[in-house]
């Protein structure tokens, strides 16, 4: 799965880097977490960055606080669940990130890791987004979730699912595409490569939200 990630990068940079506005310039987040408002770009407005709430409440909830909000969707089983299908076909995003963490089992205890690309700039995961409706107040509540496959080789030491990387922006455009098919998507929902990523081990002080600064990607 995918639980916990950094956007850290300044909001021009990753404006420059997805070709589209920045939002109003959130704090770089070191240990962005379910619930947060977290930056996206949509298949409906891909020129534009979004602040959008992470853990997927579908657009037919009559109480979001009653039902679960899943931060992680499965890419082989997405065409068997009748609302991840839906989302499949007509609402993608990017997920802006430029690292992740994995918890490593171990016989001394989890132990947190920092993934990131060799060179260490911004990539986007593969996402699925939708829209709720507050009936009493009319506000619309954009909420998103982040597709996870098979581990690579190097995530298998780690843990045995990994977030989808989309590896660039030709495979970002493809997955913003409103044109392509379900098929043609989901050809793109595969272990990105082991040769472009590295990872270290950190402290535990990533364990909580709470702690959002630079100290978290101290190594351990």
């Amino acid at each position: 799965m995918c639980g916990r990630y950094t956007v850290i990068s300044p909001a021009p940079a990753l404006a420059k880097r997805f070709n589209a506005k920045e939002a109003a310039a959130p704090a770089p987040n070191f240990n962005a977490a379910p619930s947060q408002a977290l930056p996206i770009v949509t298949n409906a407005a891909p020129g534009q960055i979004q602040l959008v709430s992470w853990g997927l409440v579908p657009s037919w909830s009559r109480d979001p606080a009653a039902g679960p909000k899943p931060i992680n969707a499965r890419a082989e089983t997405l065409g068997e669940k009748p609302s991840f299908r839906q989302l499949l076909a007509r609402r993608r995003c990017l997920v802006l990130a430029d690292s992740f963490y994995e918890w490593q089992a171990t016989e001394r205890g989890k132990i947190p890791h920092r993934i990131l690309l060799q060179s260490e700039e911004p990539f986007a995961f593969a996402g699925l987004w939708d829209e709720w409706v507050d009936r009493a107040s009319g506000e619309v509540h954009p909420t998103f979730t982040i597709i996870t496959t098979e581990p690579n080789e190097l995530m298998a030491k780690l843990h045995n699912r990994m977030p989808v990387i989309l590896p660039g922006p030709d495979a970002e455009r493809a997955w913003l595409a409103d044109d392509l098919s379900a098929a043609q998507h989901q050809q793109l929902l595969m272990p990105y490569d082991t040769a472009l990523m590295k990872e270290y081990a950190i402290t535990t002080r990533v364990n909580s939200p709470a702690h959002n600064d630079a100290e978290v990607l101290a190594a351990a």
